[in-house]
């Protein structure tokens, strides 16, 4: 599993962090699946001392399932691989914004240069 992550944080656009709405990366060894799901609910579980969530999650997949697992910060932000039944999980957030802004600062470019471009013309009556 530790070779798995490790590949999966060269190729893929990770977040530090899992918000309400972030769509997340789950992979599991047994079974042996990767899939992302979307964050729907984080709720604090007050029964516990220690710091837990209960992160609600959507299966983007057809038909949706819809879960909720109880997981440490640490868990569900990526920062450790976990255990349920005795299989390996790691949940990880990602962030499908760098290429919305590349695009954009794209964009932005494009109509900075136009302006440089027009502003060396003089109109002439």
């Amino acid at each position: 599993m530790e070779k798995l992550v490790t590949e999966l944080r060269q190729i893929m656009p990770f977040k530090d962090t899992t918000d309400l709405g972030d769509i997340v990366l789950i992979a599991s060894k047994e079974p042996q699946m990767l899939v992302y799901a979307l964050v729907t609910d984080i709720s604090r579980d007050t029964t516990r001392k220690a710091e837990w969530w209960h992160l609600s999650l959507t299966f983007l997949a057809i038909p949706p399932q819809e879960i909720t697992w109880t997981l440490r910060t640490q868990q569900m932000t990526g920062m450790e691989v976990f255990t349920m039944g005795g299989e390996e999980r790691f949940v990880k957030a990602v962030n499908f914004a760098p290429s919305v802004n590349k695009s954009s600062q794209a964009t932005q470019q494009k109509k900075e240069n136009t302006k440089k471009k027009d502003s060396f013309l003089k109109r002439v009556k």
